[in-house]
């Protein structure tokens, strides 16, 4: 059984997110009524990733379901660990893109960049993909997508229709959004491969007079 509600205190400069005061309480003794879920560090990408450092946001889905992979990261891998399924495809495009050679799954070098690595729904039980869909993490994904585009342009990657759903009322002006299928193995050959996310980013940020994100990070 994984901890009690192991990050009980809201993280960070996300702190004051009404979620945080009217939800989580809720939903966090949910949680330490169920027996078997992931992952432990719930609100990782948050850490990684303050408010204030926001600069892309990538959205996921839910946690991986498999046991021990995920990591709080959406689509990231644990270090040292073959990146697999969507997560393989997306190295590829980053090979075929910027001809980079990423072999490690592990993603937190993006999310120390200001790339915010959420997923939809932040926990998943075991085995159980969309366990957790409609306990309210939708809540507190939608609070996070309006505040981080009212600090000011950002850019947005969007993979596949729940994706780009989710972001269908976000405001357009001054925003980057980069839509395109989802790289997971059933869909990345309808328009994920070749749709070059990750230069189109970091032009983006060049003509922002920002600082490009490493992707071999």
């Amino acid at each position: 059984m994984p901890e009690a509600v192991p990050l009980a205190t809201p993280p960070g400069d996300w702190a004051d997110l009404p979620f945080f005061r009217n939800e989580w309480h809720a939903l966090a003794a949910r949680l330490a009524g169920q027996d078997d879920w992931q992952p432990q560090h719930i609100f990782r990408a948050l850490e990684l990733t303050p408010r204030a450092a926001v600069r892309v946001v990538v959205l996921g889905q839910d946690p991986y379901h498999t046991r021990g992979r995920a990591t709080g990261l959406a689509f990231s891998f644990p270090p040292g660990e073959r990146p697999q399924d969507s997560l393989r495809n997306m190295l590829v495009e980053l090979q075929s893109d910027l001809g980079i050679d990423k072999r490690d799954g592990d993603l937190s070098g993006w999310a120390r960049q200001g790339v915010l690595l959420l997923n939809s729904v932040l926990t998943v039980p075991v085995g159980q993909a969309h366990g957790h869909k409609g306990w309210g993490w939708e809540v507190l994904v939608r609070q996070i997508l309006q505040a981080v585009a009212a600090d000011g342009p950002r850019a947005f990657v969007l993979w596949g229709n729940p994706a780009q759903k989710a972001c269908a009322k976000l405001p357009r002006d001054g925003h980057l959004f980069v839509e395109s299928a989802h790289p997971s193995p059933l869909a990345a050959y309808r328009g994920f491969f070749g749709s070059r996310p990750y230069s189109r980013v970091n032009h983006w940020l060049a003509e922002q007079g920002a600082a490009q994100i490493d992707w071999a990070a």
